[in-house]
């Protein structure tokens, strides 16, 4: 008998549950750094400033059920956006599926370890300062050009 496949390599993003699509999320935390647009390209430049919900330790929102009441920028992310993926990190699972990839061995959902993420060097753990630290006039200052896998 032949293991059956994943279910992100069975079913597209609009037909996964809120489970599956919650579990897509690596804990990387990029997509809680402020992001600048460039008004006249569209390019997004991440800067190394966190939401200040962000746990940076864990990597997870302290508020996530909240986090769009209380942070009104903070991105709701559902397969209905997935042709405007391409502002997320080359690393995101969300982005990579939009494009047709598979998930990478040091995804958790791969690894079967939430740890792996962080020791792949993906996450934002000790690399990141919250937006309470910072003036939003600065927020140019702290551009990062992380490499990507």
């Amino acid at each position: 008998m032949t293991p059956q496949r994943p279910f992100w390599q069975r079913l597209g993003l609009s037909e996964m549950t809120q489970t599956q699509w919650e579990s897509l999320c690596d804990g990387c935390a990029r997509c809680c750094l402020i992001k600048l647009e460039d008004e006249d390209s569209g390019e997004i430049a991440y800067t190394r400033v966190a939401c200040h919900l962000l746990d940076q330790d864990a990597c997870r929102c302290t508020r996530y059920p909240k986090r769009h009441e209380l942070v009104p920028d903070c991105v709701h992310l559902g397969p209905e956006q997935a042709e405007a993926f391409r502002w997320l990190p080359t690393t995101c699972a969300y982005r990579i599926l939009a494009e047709g990839g598979d998930l990478p061995e040091w995804h958790p959902l791969v690894s079967g370890d939430p740890q792996s993420v962080h020791r792949a060097g993906i996450s934002i753990r000790g690399r990141a300062l919250s937006e309470a630290h910072v003036h939003p006039d600065g927020l140019d200052e702290h551009v990062i050009r992380w490499v990507s896998f």
